[in-house]
């Protein structure tokens, strides 16, 4: 679709009373890590850090990285994970998972650490009553990458993903590695026969196959599955999700195994069929005890291109095979797969589905639940935040309006919002309402709405007149 080439940035929409307020966090591009109110107001930037994504804890501190490896050796691997107080002094850092040694590069050790990772105290890194991350100690999980060859997948080299777990000294005290668990996914003949010529193979380090590529990572914590006794749900199980396979999926801890998961098919059951197909899904987690909705699966389901399979129009060798110009917000049922609560682009209020991409994030993204039953969506390849209530409404919208340098866009990967006692160093903010703009009426300076109208003379063509009025705007007018 094409975009238009003008339109608000900062909060645009806010309704007090509706919303669970508090401060949202977030990567402004290249510039740091931001930390805004709700009436958009920029409170803190911590310059410099980088976030994949960033993560408030309690206290005013923030985990983020120092910085990317060189992407010619690398794809989305990060240095480090590091914790900084409110003043920016690292607190804690972490980085040695793997000691690399890049051709003309500085040989140093690296966490290799992408998309996620958690601390221990709260199993999803965002608020949830009674279960605070902690901050002086306490092991993180991390999501990570290593390069290696798996003759079952592929004879070429993988950029394949691993979870692992360090201890507040650094100590690595568990690891799981994806391709061991290959056969476990149920891949169809006509996938692994797609995977093996070009599993996903990014130009980095001369060619890699980035096949899995994982997005998501938290453990299970308590949950109602579990306490009626289905072992599946074990609170140290990790749900995790594959972007380039279609596949939610959990980890036994003990053993290793895939012990749940939906995908990579979604026609071979009813309940699958009902569920619909999940493509290049992002933040695949389990709602938390405590919280609306605890037990579910929450996911960003961005539709766009993602999957292994049979070749069709929109995919002459069948990679990323499965094909959807609309993103989705999934709240289901982990045993039944029932949908029980949604945000599609008819949710929206959008004409579905001839003009449901106005609601379509094909990468990044994220979604968080609320206290009081909202949720908020990160529609990320446009810079978007929203915070949606349980009928669908919008009560607070957010654009951000930082630009990046190398990709010129301004898309946010995934934002968190806390409460404001999370951050003592502040004052709670005034929150002020903004109430939604009338686009039908609201005009940039100079551009007055309305003109010289006539009715159309049917036996020829009338030319378009315009009004000579000027919209001037005074000092104290507030432009919308």
């Amino acid at each position: 679709m094409t975009y238009p080439t003008v339109y608000p940035t900062g909060t645009t929409v806010y309704l007090p009373d509706e919303c669970w307020n508090g401060y949202t966090i977030f990567q402004a591009k290249e510039r740091g890590v931001l930390l805004i109110d709700m009436n958009g107001r920029e409170v803190r930037m911590w310059k410099g850090l980088h976030g994949f994504p960033n993560k408030l804890l309690p206290g005013g501190y923030v985990l983020g990285h120092t910085g990317e490896r060189n992407t010619r050796f690398g794809v989305q691997d990060y240095r480090d994970l590091i914790q900084v107080d409110w003043e920016g002094n690292v607190v804690w850092k972490f980085n040695k998972y793997e000691y690399i040694e890049d051709p003309g590069e500085k040989s140093q050790w690296m966490a290799r650490v992408h998309h996620d990772y958690q601390r221990e105290g709260n199993p999803v890194g965002y608020y949830v009553p009674g279960m605070e991350l902690k901050t002086d100690s306490g092991n993180t999980l991390l999501l990570g990458h290593k390069e290696l060859i798996c003759k079952d997948i592929s004879d070429k080299t993988l950029l394949d993903d691993t979870i692992y777990e360090v201890n507040w000294n650094g100590d690595l005290v568990w690891e799981w590695i994806c391709s061991d668990h290959f056969d476990e996914f149920d891949f169809h003949e006509d996938a692994k026969n797609i995977l093996h010529r070009d599993p996903n193979t990014r130009p980095a380090g001369g060619g890699m196959g980035d096949w899995m590529h994982l997005n998501s990572m938290s453990a299970l914590g308590p949950n109602k599955w579990y306490d009626a006794g289905d072992e599946r749900f074990h609170p140290d199980n990790i749900i995790t999700d594959g972007r380039e396979t279609n596949i939610i999926f959990i980890i036994s801890k003990e053993t290793g195994k895939i012990v749940w998961k939906v995908g990579p098919y979604y026609d071979e059951t009813p309940e699958l069929k009902a569920l619909g197909w999940i493509i290049g899904q992002h933040h695949a987690h389990m709602i938390p005890k405590g919280l609306p909705g605890e037990g579910n699966i929450l996911v960003f389901d961005n539709g766009g291109w993602a999957g292994y399979g049979a070749p069709n129009p929109g995919s002459p060798t069948g990679a990323k095979n499965a094909l959807r110009d609309y993103s989705r917000v999934l709240e289901f049922d982990p045993v039944s797969l029932k949908i029980i609560w949604q945000y599609t682009p008819q949710e929206a209020g959008l004409v579905h589905p001839t003009d449901s991409s106005r609601f379509y994030s094909p990468f990044i993204s994220s979604a968080q639940r609320f206290p009081n039953g909202n949720t908020l969506i990160t529609e990320g390849s446009g810079g978007r935040i929203i915070e949606v209530a349980s009928d669908h409404r919008i009560v607070w919208e957010y654009i951000s309006p930082y630009w990046g340098n190398h990709f010129k866009m301004n898309m946010v990967y995934r934002a968190y919002r806390a409460p404001y006692d999370w951050v003592p160093q502040l004052e709670k903010p005034v929150e002020t309402a903004i109430k939604p703009i009338d686009v039908t009426t609201f005009r940039m300076p100079g551009a007055a709405p309305g003109g010289t109208e006539s009715e159309v003379n049917v036996k020829g063509v009338i030319p378009y007149q315009t009004s000579s009025a000027l919209c001037v705007l005074s000092d104290t007018d507030d432009p919308g």
